[in-house]
C-alpha cells in the first residue's frame, strides 16, 4: 500500500487535551503501534461543536433511542446544536476518504455504544449510543467502527484491523480499474481470508462473483457490502483451522511425511489451543516458498496485516 490508510478516530485519543476536565486519553497502542500504519483524522464534537475546555460534563437524558444531550449540573440543552454539527461534519468526512473510525467508549457524544443514559429519575442506564457516534454509524454504514476499550480484547482488534487493512486493499482496486478481471483477482486473493470469516458468505460471494448477467458496476455495488459482512463476522480457531487444512491440500504432492506430520501437528497444536496461529501460518508461509506455490503465494491470508501489530500472536 503506497498510502497510509485513513481513519478517523476521538481526538482525546491521540493525547489532545480536549476532554471536559482538560484531559486527555492517549492511547499507547493506537499513537505509537498502529499509528505506524494509519493517518488519523482527528475528530472532537464538543470542542468541534463551540464547547470550551475545561467544561461541564455532558450526559445523554431520555429514550436511549432518541436521547437529549444535556449539561450535567445546569441541564441546558444542546441537542440540536451538535446533531447539525455533526451533519455538516460528516459531509466533511466524505472527503477524507476514511476507511474506518476509533470511538471514544462511554462518551455522550462519541461512544458507540453502552454509554449511560439518565431516565427521568436520574438513574443511569447502558443502553446509548453517542450522538455523533450515532450519526456517523448512520451516514457510513460500511465502514468499520469500534471503540478503543473494544480494542484491548484481541479478536476484535484482529477483526478491526483487518477490516481496515482489506477495505483500503479494495479501494485500492476499485480506484485503479473496475474491470471484471479486477474484481476476479481481489476476490480470488482475498478467498481464504473470507473462508476464515464464514463459509456461508464466502459461498455467497463466490456465486456472486461467477454472475455474468450483472453489469461491472453492478457487481461492485454488491460486492462491497457482502466484502464488509464477511468482515464482521469473527474468525474462530475452529474457522481458521478449517483454512489451513484447506492450505494444506495444495502440498498433498510436495511435502515429506515428515513435513507433513510436523504441519498437522501444529495445527492440531492450534486446534488445542497450545500455541497462536501465528504458528501454523508462519509454517504454511515457509512451504509456500519452499515449493513455490502459485496459488497460496497470491493469497492475503498469510499475510493480511503488518507482522509488527501481533495481530495473530494470542491464543
Amino acid at each position: 500500500m503506497e498510502e497510509k490508510i485513513r481513519i478517523g478516530i476521538s481526538a482525546c485519543l491521540l493525547g489532545q487535551k480536549v476532554r471536559f476536565d482538560g484531559g486527555h486519553k492517549r492511547d499507547p497502542f493506537l499513537v505509537e503501534t498502529l499509528g505506524r500504519y494509519v493517518e488519523y483524522v482527528p475528530v472532537c464534537p464538543e470542542v468541534e461543536v463551540g464547547l470550551p475546555t475545561p467544561r461541564e460534563a455532558l450526559r445523554l437524558v431520555g429514550e436511549a433511542e432518541a436521547p437529549r444531550l444535556v449539561f450535567s449540573r445546569s441541564g441546558g440543552e444542546i441537542t440540536e446544536r451538535m446533531q447539525s454539527w455533526a451533519a455538516g461534519r460528516l459531509r466533511e468526512l466524505e472527503g477524507e476518504n476514511l476507511c474506518g473510525f476509533i470511538f471514544k467508549s462511554r462518551s455522550p457524544s462519541s461512544g458507540m455504544e453502552r454509554v449511560k443514559v439518565y431516565d427521568d429519575k436520574g438513574m443511569a442506564h447502558k443502553t446509548g449510543v453517542g450522538i455523533f457516534a450515532r450519526a456517523f454509524m448512520a451516514h457510513f454504514p460500511l465502514l468499520p467502527v469500534e471503540e478503543e476499550g473494544r480494542l484491548n480484547d484481541p479478536k476484535l482488534r484482529e477483526t478491526f484491523i483487518e477490516s481496515l487493512f482489506t477495505l483500503k486493499r479494495w479501494r485500492e482496486t476499485a480506484d485503479r480499474q473496475r474491470t471484471r478481471g479486477a474484481l476476479v483477482d481481489f476476490h480470488t486473493r482475498h478467498k481464504l481470508l473470507i473462508l476464515a470469516h464464514g463459509t456461508e458468505i464466502y459461498r455467497e460471494m463466490g456465486r456472486l462473483v461467477a454472475r455474468a448477467d450483472l453489469s461491472v458496476e453492478e457487481l461492485y455495488a454488491a460486492y462491497l457490502p457482502l466484502l464488509v459482512k464477511a468482515l464482521r463476522l469473527q474468525s474462530t480457531i475452529k474457522k481458521n483451522v478449517n483454512v489451513l487444512q484447506h492450505m494444506l491440500g495444495y502440498f498433498k504432492n510436495q511435502l515429506s511425511a515428515d513435513e507433513k506430520r510436523e504441519m498437522l501437528e501444529i495445527i492440531e497444536h492450534y486446534h488445542q489451543g497450545l500455541v497462536p496461529l501465528i504458528v501454523p501460518v508462519t509454517l504454511i508461509n515457509h512451504f509456500t516458498r519452499k515449493y513455490d506455490q502459485p496459488y497460496l503465494k497470491q493469497q492475503v491470508y498469510l499475510n493480511p496485516h503488518p507482522l509488527e501489530l501481533q495481530l495473530r500472536n494470542h491464543g
